[in-house]
């Protein structure tokens, strides 16, 4: 139909790069590994894995974490990021709200510098099934991120969202939700101290 919106397949990617990273010492979207700030290369994940358009939610040190921000992304601020992840996806998926061809996004995080590009392209496969597609990378059976969340789950996962649960507790025994496993393809370790970094960096086991 004539100006109706432009439905696209493809999962939208919202990176949530909006904390403190107390234990990193700074935020650790301004960390670099291997000479690249993980925010830049979360995001390079996330398009190089298929997702359009990209969204990031800013928070602590924002102004300079958005000098960052490549132009074809779209940052937003958590106002109350000091509240933890709900915050972000809140505010992350509400902006995502405002997009009607938009039917999917896939959530990833910054500090999982071992979660590739083929990790975010298996789940965005998953983006095919619509708005009702519920959805999150396992690795040898256990879940972990990211995770896909099809428009239908937008406003419930805004509203269990509280501290640093994220969509945790929506997701917990939904009978929608399915695992795909991704274990083969990533090392799905975060990266919370110097220590954990330097240990990923070594390649030591976590």
């Amino acid at each position: 139909m004539p100006g109706s919106p432009r439905r696209v397949a493809a999962p939208a990617g919202l990176l949530l790069a909006a904390g403190a990273g107390r234990r990193m010492g700074r935020p650790k979207a301004l960390v670099e590994f291997d000479g690249r700030p993980l925010l830049l290369r979360a995001l390079d994940v996330l398009r190089d894995g298929g997702c359009v358009p990209l969204v990031v939610v800013l928070g602590a040190a924002a102004d300079q974490v958005a000098e960052l921000v490549p132009a074809d992304v779209h940052a937003v601020l958590a106002e109350d990021w000091a509240d933890g992840m709900g915050a972000s996806l809140r505010v992350g998926l509400r902006a995502l709200a405002e997009l009607p061809e938009v039917d999917a996004a896939l959530v990833h995080l910054v500090d999982l510098p071992g979660v590739g590009a083929p990790v975010i392209a298996r789940l965005a496969e998953a983006a095919a099934e619509g708005p009702s597609v519920l959805a999150r990378a396992a690795y040898h059976g256990a879940p972990g991120h990211p995770v896909l969340l099809g428009r239908a789950h937008w406003a419930g996962v805004r509203a269990a969202a509280r501290g640093d649960a994220g969509a945790r507790d929506y997701l917990a025994g939904h009978p929608a939700l399915r695992l795909v496993e991704c274990g083969e393809l990533a090392d799905p370790r975060d990266v919370d101290t110097p220590e954990a970094l330097r240990d990923f960096r070594s390649g030591r086991p976590g």
